[in-house]
């Protein structure tokens, strides 16, 4: 009985190893102004207002000029999320969690990532008076973070929210 020969693999000793995805990005940074040493944000210590007024009369890091810039952001755009990473790449369970539930929505959303740039993950904290991320924007308002997210997600709210936003 003859053993079959059959013809080499054109995979033999081939690398199956594909690249990486190189990290995207989906807005430039370059234009924001950066923090100087981050402070500590005290979260209750002082109202919103307050907080809001002080951080708009230069204090801190979402001083006049990142206060702008996240003003024109958020105001450009039906739906943004200040995430870790971007839709394609999130390096937390957290923002992946949201632009899963925005994708299952088919709702179009901007992401920035947050952690590009120190003075944008700064400015948003005392922008938003919310010490984590992601953030999500919603019509120009802040919605919240994951954990508000999925609960208005499953309640119907956040369907509700995003069709009115997308209405208007």
């Amino acid at each position: 009985m003859a053993a079959a020969v059959s013809a080499p693999s054109p995979l033999a000793g081939a690398s199956l190893r594909t690249p990486l995805p190189t990290r995207p990005h989906s807005i430039s940074f370059a234009a924001l102004p950066r923090a100087a040493a981050p402070r500590p944000l005290t979260l209750g210590a002082r109202p919103a207002r307050r907080l809001a007024a002080a951080a708009s009369s230069g204090g801190g890091a979402a001083g006049p000029d990142m206060r702008e810039t996240l003003d024109k952001v958020v105001g450009a755009h039906k739906v943004v999320l200040f995430m870790k990473g971007t839709k394609d790449f999130p390096q937390c369970g957290f923002s992946h969690t949201v632009v899963q539930i925005l994708r299952s929505l088919d709702v179009p959303f901007e992401t920035l990532d947050v952690l590009a740039n120190d003075a944008l993950r700064q400015g948003l904290k005392e922008y938003s008076s919310w010490p984590t991320f992601p953030q999500l924007y919603i019509d120009g308002e802040f919605f919240g973070g994951c954990d508000i997210t999925l609960e208005a997600y499953k309640s119907g709210e956040l369907q509700e929210t995003l069709e009115k936003a997308m209405c208007s």
